[in-house]
């Protein structure tokens, strides 16, 4: 009887939940998204999608190409769908080895979502932008959220360009659209996916291998970074931030922590002492180079109060831990 009970109360509170697609869910923020989503609207309630099933997800999975418009307005029909996070992207040092394609991609599965969203009466939608989206005619201290955006990569013109259609969905549509400026993103669940932030998790695996990191940047670039958990709770709090709150409709400006490689090496060697790094810089620190130092993201913290939790060496210690 009392099983019987839970279960119709584990169906009732399924049934009036919101059902999510997650568009490109194997990514490194995808992966970890999912499974928090997962743990607030439960399994049946948050659809990954990709172009391949990933182990762990093979419950309620979709093998999905996002530039194709006609699967994606199918998934939504079927599953009546009511938030759908975009994150499917060519990220900005992989993006530079084929530009037109990475902005036919980008651009062509956000115009693919927007649209499905708009027709079919999706109440929210997810934008995921970069700071790549600042170029060298900015504050690089501090930089503020309306700062001029002149981006020096593709992925970061795509990312630009991404903003100002959410906004103008926003506007023209009554779309509600919402996007984080996300700093490099640090995380032990996934390994690099090509970004120029992404030595920054590269250097955590070197570490407990017992091998030679070579480093593409400089020990002294400082870039902005956010730990995992935070940038997985900051989306989640901005969209589940009462939509009265949301002043900013192109991107907001979001902050954890800001270091550079011989910082983060430095952490690390509180507990690996003998990591050894070989400071080899390529093509990637030009884009580095064009990028903030450092976030101004107070918009983000009047509007829906947020809040970093962790520190460069809270996020060695974790990530070593799990990596170990």
């Amino acid at each position: 009887m009392i099983n019987g009970i839970i279960s119709f109360f584990n169906i009732y509170q399924e049934m009036n939940k919101d059902v999510i697609l997650i568009v490109g869910s194997n990514g490194q923020l995808g992966t970890v998204l999912t499974q928090k989503l997962r743990l607030i609207y439960g399994v049946y309630n948050v659809i990954a999608s990709d172009l391949y099933e990933k182990t762990g997800f093979e419950d309620n999975f979709i093998t999905l190409d996002a530039t194709d418009f006609k699967a994606i307005e199918e998934i939504v029909l079927k599953k009546k769908v009511t938030q759908i996070y975009h994150l499917a992207a060519i990220l900005s040092a992989k993006g530079e080895q084929n530009p037109l394609g990475t902005w036919d991609l980008n651009m062509k599965t956000l115009f693919n979502v927007l649209e499905v969203s708009r027709l079919h009466n999706v109440n929210k939608v997810f934008f995921p932008s970069s700071v790549a989206v600042f170029g060298n005619n900015i504050d690089k201290e501090n930089t503020l959220q309306s700062s001029n955006l002149t981006p020096s990569t593709v992925y970061g013109i795509s990312k630009a360009a991404g903003e100002n259609w959410g906004n103008y969905y926003f506007e023209k549509y009554g779309l509600d659209v919402r996007s984080l400026r996300y700093p490099g993103v640090v995380g032990y669940q996934s390994l690099p996916g090509g970004g120029t932030t992404d030595y920054a998790v590269d250097i955590y695996h070197k570490a407990v291998n017992n091998e030679v990191f070579d480093c593409f940047l400089e020990a002294s670039t400082t870039l902005p970074m956010i730990y995992m958990d935070d940038a997985i709770r900051a989306t989640i709090e901005l969209m589940e931030a009462d939509k009265e709150k949301i002043t900013v409709r192109t991107s907001y400006n979001l902050s954890g922590m800001s270091f550079n490689p011989e910082q983060i090496a430095s952490s690390i060697k509180e507990h690996y002492p003998n990591l050894k790094i070989a400071y080899k810089p390529d093509f990637r620190q030009a884009i580095a180079d064009s990028w903030p130092k450092c976030i101004n993201d107070t918009a983000a913290r009047n509007d829906w109060n947020w809040k970093p939790q962790f520190d460069l060496e809270q996020m060695t210690k974790v990530m070593i831990e799990n990596l170990k």
